[in-house]
């Protein structure tokens, strides 16, 4: 019984600090996943690194794949080993864009480097930090400028490939004797070839087709002798060849630059009469289109219409017009939206209404699509843009609205920018479309359409989709059309449809939506426009990205539209927004709150008062922005 008390005492007091060191790991790793962003496969700075170097590429497929904390999940072309990362292989990509002379700096660990056959331009890196790096390969490209001096400190460096690129000045001496490979043909290189024992052990294919290079193993003999040969007397002659060559080359860049220019400048105009000649026949046919379904409407409409023709359906039940009056009425195209052709029409009494021509809709019959807009309609709001009626037809929807004189907000944020018609944005205006969207939002959320059954209560949030009516007051549009439009096409053309979620798992939710009103917010506050709003802006960003990037970066200072930067008393209120903002955009959807707490954080930000407003304006302005300080987002609650 004494051994088997003192096994028991020695077995607690042997356990008592085994289990108490794994309750501490436990609770470290628990905290650390709580608090700090793990990375697996290489270091935070490394992973930084490549950001910051997919920043520089225009790329959607790395857009796509580098993005998760585990090096060994999804980052396509790089490979780590040893928690390091040791390779990036990035070739046949058709990436373009430039790469900083730094960018390499914290992947100390770079054993392959090969963005081989892409279009990528700008002078090459600094590689001094690189001391492990052994195959280099940068072919097939527009790289410019000189070739690194740091490359020739590169004890370990097997293969070189910089051919088919734009490079110039003269060969380093490259003289490692770990070189195995080189290859520095199709460039702008010049002068003699160092006279070092590597770089004479190559065949002249290394250094064809540079047309001023010279001087073995090149086929091209050097014109004159260096003084370092011996030869003191020509020095004069040598002197004279070197001036020539250099305005030679001079030359060569100063039309080459035209050259460029020349073709970008036309390029442009190219495109811009593309775009001209795309617009009118768009709106050729728009008319045509109208036309012939206007007259095919009336003739229907005059000859007593025939059974399976519907009629004008108003949402309160009391017709202010007739189907006629509205085919009468003078049309004018505001353009072509995701759902349908888009028109301003002029009825006979001086009314203007907006006519939606729905397209790409669910095979409904006349009763479905009925049964979807009397439950779309019935959601009233202050802050949600009426329907007035709609129609249905075999050949054709429509869906009428009151005409909303004050345009949408992508154009409040963007229009007119550098323009003396420019009127400021101001903070206070800012924050009460934020209230007046999240209202709007908030009602979709708590009092779903019954009748669409529908996952995403809006769907395909936007600037463009939220409205601003003569009182400056905040409307959204375009909310429930998840329950008609075709499957195929909401996730094609709907704003809900881009969130982080549909991409990784193809689902959707109301959580969804918030990820949407927090991309709107981010345009409201940057000023600057989304990827999702504008597709084919070359000037547009991923805003949750870029955000989320300056944030981690700490330079939060340059989110902001200049427009509100210089209003200090509205500083407190921009962050607490941009943090709010932050959370909508939650790459996961258990993490963004729900509408009623955004309505609840959004309504806690006090609205500066407009006199504060009028002395930090740094416009100069103050008189025309009045209806902005005017502009509210609903009667108050």
């Amino acid at each position: 019984m004494k051994t088997r008390s003192k096994i028991m005492g020695f077995s607690k007091l042997f356990m008592l600090p085994f289990f108490s060191s794994i309750m501490l790991h436990n609770y470290i790793v628990i905290h650390a996943l709580e608090n700090a962003d793990i990375v697996i496969g290489f270091t935070e700075d490394e992973r930084n690194a490549l950001l910051a170097l997919k920043d520089g590429f225009r790329s959607t497929f790395l857009d796509d794949q580098w993005q998760s904390f585990d090096c060994f999940d999804h980052w396509y072309g790089v490979n780590c080993s040893d928690n390091r990362v040791v390779g990036v292989t990035l070739e046949n990509l058709d990436i373009y864009g430039e790469i900083k002379l730094d960018a390499f700096f914290n992947l100390t660990s770079l054993s392959v480097l090969s963005f081989k056959n892409n279009s990528l331009s700008g002078e090459l890196m600094d590689f001094s930090r690189n001391i492990d790096l052994k195959y280099l390969d940068f072919s097939s490209n527009h790289f410019n400028g000189f070739i690194s001096p740091s490359l020739v400190d590169l004890v370990l460096l097997q293969s070189l490939n910089l051919q088919d690129n734009r490079l110039s000045g003269a060969i380093p001496w490259f003289d490692q004797s770990s070189l195995k490979e080189l290859n520095l043909s199709n460039n702008n290189l010049s002068g003699p070839i160092p006279d070092t024992k590597k770089l004479q052990s190559f065949n002249s294919s290394s250094y064809d087709h540079n047309l001023f290079l010279c001087g073995p193993p090149s086929s091209t003999p050097c014109s004159f002798t260096s003084p370092a040969t011996g030869n003191s007397g020509k020095p004069e002659k040598s002197g004279i060849v070197a001036i020539l060559i250099i305005v030679n080359i001079l030359g060569l860049s100063v039309l080459l630059f035209l050259l460029i220019l020349f073709y970008k400048k036309n390029k442009q105009l190219n495109r811009k009469i593309m775009e001209k000649k795309e617009e009118k026949d768009e709106e050729k046919a728009e008319e045509e289109v109208e036309v012939e379904i206007s007259s095919k409407m009336m003739d229907r409409h005059e000859n007593g219409g025939k059974e399976d023709e519907g009629k004008l359906e108003f949402v309160d039940g009391v017709a202010e017009f007739e189907l006629g009056d509205l085919m009468k009425a003078s049309a004018e195209s505001l353009g072509k939206g995701n759902f349908g052709n888009t028109y301003r029409a002029r009825l006979e009494d001086g009314r203007n209404v907006i006519v939606k021509r729905l397209r790409d809709l669910k095979p409904l019959s006349n009763d479905e699509f009925m049964k979807m807009m009397k439950g779309i309609a019935a959601q009233k709001h202050p802050n949600l843009a009426p329907i007035l009626a709609y129609y249905f037809s075999k050949n054709e929807k429509l869906l009428v609205q009151k005409f909303i004189p004050n345009g949408n907000l992508f154009k409040r944020i963007h229009g007119g920018r550098g323009t003396s018609d420019r009127i400021p944005f101001r903070w206070s205006a800012r924050l009460a479309v934020a209230r007046g969207v999240a209202r709007a939002l908030e009602y979709l959320h708590m009092n779903p359409n019954s009748e669409s059954q529908t996952l995403v209560p809006h769907g395909n949030l936007k600037s463009s989709n939220v409205l601003i009516d003569e009182n400056n007051m905040v409307l959204v549009s375009d909310y429930g059309f998840t329950s008609i439009i075709s499957n195929t096409i909401a996730v094609q053309r709907m704003f809900a449809f881009k969130s982080p979620e549909f991409l990784t798992s193809k689902r959707v939710s109301k959580k969804s939506d918030v990820w949407s009103y927090g991309s709107l917010v981010m345009e409201l506050l940057t000023g600057r426009l989304s990827v999702q709003s504008a597709p084919q802006d070359e000037n547009a960003v991923d805003l949750c990205n870029w955000v989320h990037r300056a944030v981690r970066e700490e330079w939060t200072a340059e989110i902001f539209d200049l427009e509100i930067m210089g209003q200090r008393s509205a500083t407190h209120g921009m962050l607490k927004l941009l943090q709010l903002a932050v959370r909508c955009c939650d790459k996961s959807p258990e993490k963004r709150p729900e509408m009623s707490e955004v309505v609840r954080e959004v309504e806690s930000i006090k609205i500066p008062n407009a006199d504060s407003e009028s002395e930090e304006d740094l416009s100069g302005d103050g008189d025309r922005s009045l209806t902005d300080d005017s502009m509210s987002a609903t009667p108050s609650r």
